[in-house]
């Protein structure tokens, strides 16, 4: 109980975004401090339990197992306070207050218009983007950040509530040009032939490509090379680095200027379904639930190429 007392909300906060920005001054713009106040705060809250609660490696500085803990302590606590303050301003104001969106990466395309949408048609609710790749948003889930998400697949842990938005499907894409544009009936065997770009581990885009690439090719091996985000895998693309398979939603303005193309094989495109979801047992409040309900009613006004834009692409 005497650590307990000890520990500042602030203190947790510095620890929460040097973790989650790798740096010490990147996580002081992110609290609007100076990079030693943050340090400061850091050091205060280790010596209150004796032990280091992040180690610095090359990719910046990361929770120790005991930082590891108190964070995701600290992160459900979070989210709790903010539920409250949330049920607080929904019952003071009737049926106003906030609503959390997180969406993955690959959504990050309709996700702004959506938004937009979403204000326009409830204004007195106030609709928070947040945006991760697909091993974050489950973890924001798990910790209760999130009030809603949009993503494929819904994951099997946690437990959560989804209902199908429309379709989501998955292309090959190449530059115009590319020696698979001129072969007429594309094979396994010229699929794997290419060397492919693909999203970090941890993106749902990439478990896709994997399980695919392994399908047809039964355990074969095939070359690819990472990057983190989908913007820079069409650059790569373009420029002739590879082949990719990304989302419909993802590529549809540079299949429509002709910057990329598909290319048609068997078995593709690869049709998934975007879900809107939310934990199992999380009692939602009446602005998430009206938020819910009209994104489950309105797809064709938010997804590129409607609901079921799998037979456009």
């Amino acid at each position: 109980m005497q650590r307990l007392n000890a520990i500042t909300f602030k203190q947790l906060r510095a620890l929460d975004a040097v973790c989650q920005s790798g740096a010490i001054s990147t996580a002081a713009e992110m609290l609007s401090l100076t990079p030693p106040a943050v340090h400061s705060q850091l050091r205060a809250l280790e010596e209150v339990f004796g032990c280091a609660l992040v180690n610095r490696g090359q990719g910046g500085f990361a929770p120790t197992e005991q930082g590891a803990a108190l964070l995701t302590a600290f992160r459900t606590a979070r989210a709790a306070l903010e539920r409250a303050v949330h049920q607080i301003e929904t019952l003071g104001k009737g049926l106003s207050g906030t609503v959390v969106l997180g969406v993955v990466s690959t959504a990050k395309y309709f996700a702004p218009h959506l938004v937009a949408m979403l204000r326009s048609e409830f204004p007195d609710i106030d609709v928070v983007l947040r945006i991760g790749n697909r091993a974050r948003i489950i973890q924001m889930i798990e910790t209760g950040d999130l009030d809603l998400v949009i993503m494929g697949r819904p994951p099997r842990l946690p437990a959560v509530v989804a209902r199908s938005i429309g379709d989501h499907p998955h292309l090959l894409v190449a530059p115009p040009g590319h020696p698979l544009t001129r072969i007429a009936q594309v094979t396994p065997d010229d699929i794997l032939s290419q060397p492919f770009v693909m999203r970090e581990p941890g993106s749902g885009t990439r478990i896709l490509t994997m399980r695919f690439l392994d399908e047809i090719g039964e355990g074969r091996e095939f070359a690819y090379t990472e990057m983190e985000s989908n913007e820079t895998i069409k650059q790569a693309v373009a420029a002739g680095l590879g082949v990719a398979i990304l989302s419909g939603h993802t590529v549809h303005e540079e299949l429509k200027s002709g910057r990329l193309v598909s290319i048609p094989a068997e078995r593709l495109p690869i049709v998934r379904h975007w879900f809107v979801l939310h934990a199992a047992g999380q009692e939602l409040s009446q602005p998430a639930i009206r938020i819910m309900d009209w994104i489950v009613s309105n797809p064709d006004r938010f997804l590129p190429g409607g609901a079921r834009s799998a037979a456009r692409f």
